[in-house]
């Protein structure tokens, strides 16, 4: 998920970071992919010690000019801090633990939710699920669920932990559920609710939406083609998720011909002097009257 929109963009250098297994050894699966996607340095490391390493070079890893990737609280906060400092660097956003809102109306399977909650409370104890009930649902029915579901994960553990500090809200209509999840704005939103496509229009701060009974969350972090690299804690509001643009810069070239300075020329010299910048107005009117002499 950042692998290849590195590659497309036409990154020269593409460094992963992954942790070692208790050998030593790395993941034979993230090996495989890494060679498929074109990577061109595997650092085995993990952590906010993986982001200060890419940050700031060492004499095995290459220094990098941009950070990009989810991580825990300090690996969201180690890219934050390094990007403010004399490393030089940039970041895509804050991504930090996985978090999910759902809003489920009656129409919803109770089962189908409890097991959306639970995919994301299983990364981590820091994960954060939230469920939106709309009208009658039948909250009974998921609870139940989800702590049958949490039993059969090997997971669940830590799963459980992680819904202990989430929660479960109930609003009279999707109007007010649409008006929390804008004003929560969620890594992930799940809208499984009866014509769930035409609730779309009112969501305009969420980093990845899931629309309808046959859309798990789990699709995006794999297969429906969408990155999954997405703001955390709100940040929605600020931030989408990594797209082609981010490994991207823009640069801009201007090229004026004579006939060009001399349009634009007295309007540029005469904002320079409201702002009482008198070189920039110089640099214009000098240049304005050699080509009045020449004439």
């Amino acid at each position: 998920m950042l692998a290849v929109p590195a590659q497309i963009a036409g990154c020269e250098t593409v460094i992963v970071a992954t942790p070692p297994r208790k050998d030593g050894s790395i993941c034979p699966e993230v090996l495989y992919c890494a060679k498929k996607a074109g990577v061109t340095f595997i650092l085995k490391a993990g952590g906010a010690q993986a982001v200060a390493a890419m940050a700031w070079g060492t004499d095995t890893c290459p220094k990098v000019d941009k950070i990009l990737g989810p991580g825990n609280q300090f690996v969201t906060a180690a890219k934050m801090l390094l990007q403010n400092s004399e490393a030089m660097i940039s970041i895509d956003m804050p991504a930090g633990p996985s978090e999910v809102l759902v809003i489920a109306d009656r129409t919803a399977n109770p089962c189908h939710v409890a097991a959306d909650l639970l995919s994301q409370a299983e990364h981590g104890e820091d994960s954060q699920v939230v469920l939106v009930g709309v009208g009658d649902i039948d909250f009974e029915s998921i609870k139940s669920e989800l702590r049958q579901q949490c039993k059969e994960l090997p997971r669940g553990d830590t799963a459980e932990k992680a819904l202990n500090h989430s929660y479960i809200l109930l609003v009279p209509d999707m109007a007010e559920a649409c008006a929390f999840s804008n004003l929560y704005a969620p890594e992930h939103l799940i809208i499984n609710v009866e014509d769930a496509e035409k609730w779309l229009d009112h969501i305009n701060n969420a980093g990845s939406v899931f629309l309808g009974r046959w859309t798990p969350e789990s699709v995006g972090d794999y297969a429906s083609g969408t990155n999954h690299v997405l703001p955390t804690y709100g940040y929605a509001k600020m931030y989408g998720g990594v797209s082609l643009d981010s490994f991207t810069k823009h640069m801009t070239v201007q090229s004026l011909t004579e006939e060009g300075l001399k349009t634009l020329g007295p309007s540029v010299a005469k904002m320079a002097e409201v702002e009482g910048l008198d070189a920039h107005k110089r640099a214009v009117t000098i240049r304005l009257k050699d080509i009045t002499m020449r004439v």
